[in-house]
């Protein structure tokens, strides 16, 4: 907040420019999330309404073609009835009665032209013939029929066909020209009043003729036209135009065999529709005759694939995904919209928030207008100058803090060109303090000026921290090669004299592990452990082949625990000294120092041979065995044991004397070599262990041998007869300890 005081103009309000939206995590999903939903949702919605359009296509293709149906079937049937018409004309033409009353060959050869003349002027007549009262074969107006033969029920006498009834005939197939086609017969009494019946005209009629004189004036070459009897054999609609692989392509053919769900459909309704996944059918039944002796009953069948359907809907489809496409486009930028609104609403309060919190925290903060005179200053400000607040304002930064002309103006001038400016002060003569300041010259708007947003931080505390590291670095720079290290053993910080002695050349990726051997490497987790227990490590590193250093180093190692009691850094400090052991000797070159690792069997064998012949009679020897019978199946696998078998590794070496020894034998069996020890120490010593593991939840099938030392002795039966006793004190139910070879210890 700004205030106006001494006539200079101020702002009340100033906004951090610095505080811009920013998007989290979860608004970042709540907009996608909307988004994607939005998205599905048009999607299923623009798909609903193009199949819903589609079905709606395919609903008025049906009912269309159900009328046309309706129409051409009345129109076949009108086309029958006309048929009958014209075979009654027939009969009673001059030219036959001329012939029945008079046969001759003249007669017969004019009545076949004009029965030819006929067939060749209308498409749908296929041929006329007569036959005699018997049913024979009179003659024909062509050879296509000569075959043909009349049904019994029509020549006998109990036929009830009157002299103007015309019998039609259910369908058939004949060859004609070269090609199977449908046809029908149409069959009349000839009767004349002297002389009675006289013979039967047959007219042979073109059911394809029919049709096609109907088809074109009500369907296209994309919807077939079929004629199914009512058992389901295709009597007209063949060779369409693409055809479906269910649907009959042959006359004769069965749609009951190629498509019984269809068939099942029209045999059970006269008229519907039948929609499969993407063909939509169409059928009517029809009567052709009206005869009660032979059932008449066809089916007239019309389809349409869905895909001409989707064909005629595309300029539509095209519409609806394109109108999809821009309504979620600009629903989805609404919804983005939205999101910045609430979020720059948000940061500007958050801003404001901020800005206040900041403005009055411990920071030393101050806003200055673009010449340099303070606008307001936060209570912290006014404690470091030594002013009261109200007078700190509207005062000039070079009075406050003490600046001369010069640097005054190179700060401005700074200012001006980069937009921010760092520096130091010294403010010895007031609060004996020195501050690091931070300037940002920021604008408040585009029609308003700038103003200047000053940071002080007070670094005195810093200077002296820099200063008292550099004299603990001048401190540590000593005689001594020292290294700090974190928990694994990887370098930190390191003086010269390790730089020297490792010729490291300042180059920190290095591990302590690594620089010291292989050997480390192994032994490493023991002395972790030392560490973590004891806090320190003691011991000594001999060269080998891949170290860095070619002298035998005293190596101490300190541990900086946690408040948990885990190693947070190691203090690592090396110096030059003699080896313990004969170089060709020994068969590692880490070498604990009191005690403080396991070694295994073949180092302390090294160890226990370079002793002196004195120094083995006064020692002890004890073997712990931890896998008695059973313990394995306890404990469910070896990893336990192994796992057991450590624990109580770290116990003995967290209570083990300086100069006693553990060291490893075999899984499950550990060696303490107690120098200087005699039996009765050895055996007192064996107690307290157990005692202590006892305490510790540890002593769970734990049994000891102890061995003296006999002369002369290996290393090998000495084990051997502590394992003797081992075996005696595993065979004893209440007993856990057993002694064997052991003497009097007396000092010399």
């Amino acid at each position: 907040m700004f205030n106006n005081e001494n006539g200079v103009s101020t702002s009340r309000f100033v906004s951090l420019s610095a505080q811009n939206v920013q998007w989290s995590h979860q608004q970042v999903l709540a907009l996608l999330s909307q988004v994607f939903l939005l998205l599905i949702s048009m999607l299923i919605i623009t798909s609903m309404i193009i199949n819903l359009g589609e079905r709606s296509l395919q609903e008025d293709w049906a009912e269309q073609r159900y009328s046309e149906l309706q129409t051409v079937g009345t129109l076949t049937a009108d086309k029958i009835s006309f048929l009958q018409f014209r075979t009654q004309t027939l009969s009673r033409g001059d030219l036959l009665g001329r012939y029945l009353k008079m046969p001759t060959p003249i007669l017969k050869q004019a009545l076949i032209d004009n029965w030819q003349k006929l067939s060749d002027t209308i498409p749908e007549l296929l041929g006329v013939t007569l036959y005699d009262t018997q049913g024979r074969l009179q003659f024909s107006s062509n050879n296509n029929f000569d075959n043909i033969q009349l049904p019994q029920s029509l020549l006998s006498k109990d036929n009830s066909m009157g002299r103007n009834d015309v019998y039609s005939s259910p369908m058939a197939f004949i060859p004609t020209n070269g090609l199977l086609g449908p046809y029908i017969y149409q069959l009349i009494r000839l009767e004349n009043k002297a002389n009675g019946l006289t013979g039967y005209l047959v007219v042979y009629n073109s059911v394809s003729s029919v049709l096609d004189s109907i088809k074109p004036a009500f369907f296209n070459h994309n919807s077939p036209l079929l004629l199914l009897d009512s058992q389901g054999y295709l009597y007209a609609g063949a060779n369409q135009v693409m055809p479906l692989d269910t649907m009959p392509d042959t006359l004769g053919a069965n749609i009951k065999q190629s498509n019984p769900k269809l068939w099942r459909h029209i045999a059970m309704s006269n008229y519907g529709q039948f929609h499969s996944l993407d063909t939509t059918f169409v059928h009517l039944k029809v009567e052709l005759a009206t005869e009660q002796d032979f059932p008449r009953d066809y089916v007239l069948l019309s389809y349409i694939r869905h895909d001409d359907i989707a064909a005629r809907f595309e300029q539509w489809k095209i519409i609806l995904i394109i109108s999809a496409l821009i309504i979620s486009t600009l629903a989805s930028l609404l919804i983005i919209f939205r999101h910045r609104f609430v979020l720059e609403k948000k940061a500007k309060l958050n801003s404001m928030r901020l800005a206040n919190g900041l403005f009055n925290s411990d920071l030393i903060c101050m806003i200055a207008n673009d010449n340099g005179r303070v606008i307001s200053a936060n209570p912290k400000a006014a404690d470091i100058m030594g002013l009261p607040l109200d007078e700190l304002r509207d005062r000039s930064l070079l009075r406050i803090l003490h600046l001369d002309e010069a640097r005054f103006k190179q700060i401005k001038a700074t200012l001006e060109q980069e937009g921010q400016w760092s520096g130091e002060f010294s403010l010895d003569t007031i609060s004996g303090c020195t501050l690091k300041a931070h300037i940002r010259r920021e604008y408040k708007n585009k029609h308003e000026g700038c103003y200047w947003l000053v940071t002080l931080e007070d670094v005195s505390q810093l200077l002296k921290s820099q200063q008292q590291a550099y004299l603990y670095q001048l401190l540590c720079d000593s005689a001594v090669a020292t290294a700090l290290t974190d928990a694994s053993g990887k370098l930190l910080k390191f003086n010269s004299e390790f730089d020297n002695l490792m010729g490291l050349h300042g180059d920190h990726q290095h591990s302590l592990i690594e620089l010291l051997g292989d050997e480390m490497q192994a032994q490493w987790s023991h002395i972790s452990a030392q560490i973590s227990l004891q806090g320190q490590w003691s011991g000594q590193v001999i060269s080998c082949s891949n170290c860095r250093f070619s002298a035998c180093l005293k190596t101490t190692l300190r541990g900086q625990l946690t408040l948990e009691g885990d190693i947070e850094y190691i203090i690592c400090t090396l110096e030059i000294a003699s080896p313990v052991l004969d170089k060709q000797a020994k068969s590692s070159n880490v070498l604990g120092h009191h005690s403080s690792i396991v070694l295994k069997v073949n180092e302390l064998e090294t160890h226990f041979n370079s002793l002196s012949e004195s120094a083995k009679q006064e020692s002890s020897l004890l073997v712990m065995d931890i896998n008695p019978d059973g313990i394995i199946s306890h404990l469910s696998d070896i990893a336990l044991l192994e796992k057991r078998q450590k624990e109580i590794e770290l116990h003995l070496l967290n209570a083990l004397p300086n100069h006693y020894q553990v060291a490893q034998w075999q899984l499950g069996k550990l060696v303490i070599w107690l120098p200087a020890t005699s039996s009765i120490q050895a055996h007192q010593y064996a107690r307290e262990t157990l005692t202590s593991l006892e305490e510790n939840q540890l002593a769970e099938g734990i049994n000891i041998g102890i061995s003296g030392y006999l002369v002369p002795q290996t290393l090998d039966s000495y084990l051997q007869n502590a394992d003797i006793a081992l075996k005696r004190a595993k065979q004893s139910n209440d007993q856990r300890i057993c002694q064997a070879f052991t003497r009097q210890f007396t000092s010399a």
